[in-house]
């Protein structure tokens, strides 16, 4: 504080001062805030007013009313009754805001309050927390999703390549049968004839010194472009 030491009217006038030189816009913007604090308290005084709470301190006030009234009619006669057109007539929801009870229950519903807005403010950031998570775990799906079709992509393009160079080979070899047996390739034999091609070219190559010359020259004529 910068004036501890200042009685509270001398403080009173000082902000009157300050309140006075503002332009009318930061006047206005202060009666606005101050029009929405009083409707905001009047919303949470009027959900309070209909808490059994209040309705109990409420109901203790106007019993410790009415023995007083007892104890007044006792000493002094009966007490002036307060007609309900009177301007100082109180009903039991227009408690008196400085009893003792009136304060504890405000002091207690303002605690609940600031509970709740700090309750709801953790639950706001783990919120903005939980939707950053979903936003990375969907990011990474996306991500994912992605690579996969690639993958796909690459997969049915090789599977068509080695569907081309199989046909190439089954028609290139069509006229080189396996000696001793004949046996020519197709698609559904091709791998057991090349198998087969293999091991008698191996086991004997100059023997079959010819065949490895087709078998060369077959391979030189294959068109890797047609692959």
């Amino acid at each position: 504080m910068q004036y501890p030491d200042l009685p509270f009217p001398e403080i009173t006038r000082m902000l009157g001062n300050e309140w006075s030189k503002l332009p009318p816009l930061e006047k206005q913007r202060y009666l606005d805030e101050a029009e929405k604090d009083k409707q905001q308290y009047l919303k949470e005084l009027k959900e309070f007013q209909l808490t059994e709470a209040f309705k109990m301190t409420a109901q203790q006030i106007q019993e410790k009313k009415l023995k007083k009234e007892e104890l007044w009619s006792g000493v002094n006669g009966p007490v002036p009754k307060i007609t309900d057109d009177s301007p100082d007539r109180i009903s039991m929801f227009d408690t008196p805001i400085f009893t003792e009870e009136f304060l504890d229950q405000t002091k207690a519903r303002e605690s609940e309050l600031r509970k709740l807005r700090k309750s709801n403010v953790e639950f706001e950031e783990q919120n903005i927390i939980l939707q950053k998570h979903i936003e990375s775990m969907n990011n990474a799906k996306e991500k994912l999703e992605q690579e996969l079709a690639l993958e796909e992509r690459q997969t049915l393009t090789l599977q068509h390549q080695l569907q081309a160079v199989r046909q190439a080979l089954t028609v290139s070899f069509a006229s080189v049968p396996i000696p001793g047996t004949g046996e020519t390739p197709t698609e559904g034999t091709l791998d057991v004839y090349m198998a087969k091609l293999h091991n008698i070219i191996e086991s004997s190559p100059i023997e079959y010194e010819k065949l490895v010359g087709r078998v060369q020259e077959i391979i030189s004529q294959l068109d890797s472009d047609k692959l």
